[in-house]
């Protein structure tokens, strides 16, 4: 039988996950890039992002972060633009949600944006009249049924 030569399993490339206590300083963003919101994830380690100019983007999470830090919809992320392609982008950092608050706080994000929720449609803001997702009906409705 083989001995054994490596030093662990997939727990230990995993790692210990320390650095989700530090707080690190806010990062704003400088030219070539942009904020975005995630609006879903493709697999293969890329995401389409709707971004802050009004452009949605196919993203592609890079290496450093690959398996390391997690991407949901709804996510507030750093993009860095393409010179050569405008319809893709690469994703530099992702925002934790109290710094997306700041980012917000600070005028950086636009007021429509939604902070903190599963689904991310926060950017093309629907009127809704209740905002639950439920219809209200009059009493004279009501006694018609």
């Amino acid at each position: 039988m083989p001995k054994n030569k490596g030093k662990g399993g997939k727990n230990r490339k995993r790692g210990k996950n320390e650095a989700d206590d530090e707080k690190r300083e806010l990062v704003f963003k400088e030219d070539g890039q942009e904020y975005a919101q995630v609006l879903r994830m493709l697999g293969n380690g890329r995401c389409e992002a709707m971004c802050i100019d009004g452009t949605k983007r196919l993203c592609h999470i890079r290496g450093k972060m690959h398996k390391k830090v997690w991407i949901a919809a709804g996510d507030i992320i750093l993009v860095g633009l393409r010179d050569y392609q405008d319809d893709k982008a690469d994703v530099i950092l992702k925002y934790m949600p109290d710094e997306a608050r700041l980012l917000k706080a600070y005028g950086e994000l636009p007021e429509s944006t939604r902070l903190n929720e599963g689904i991310a449609g926060g950017l093309d803001e629907e009127d809704d009249a209740g905002g639950d997702g439920y219809i209200e009906f009059e009493d004279e409705d009501i006694d018609k049924i």
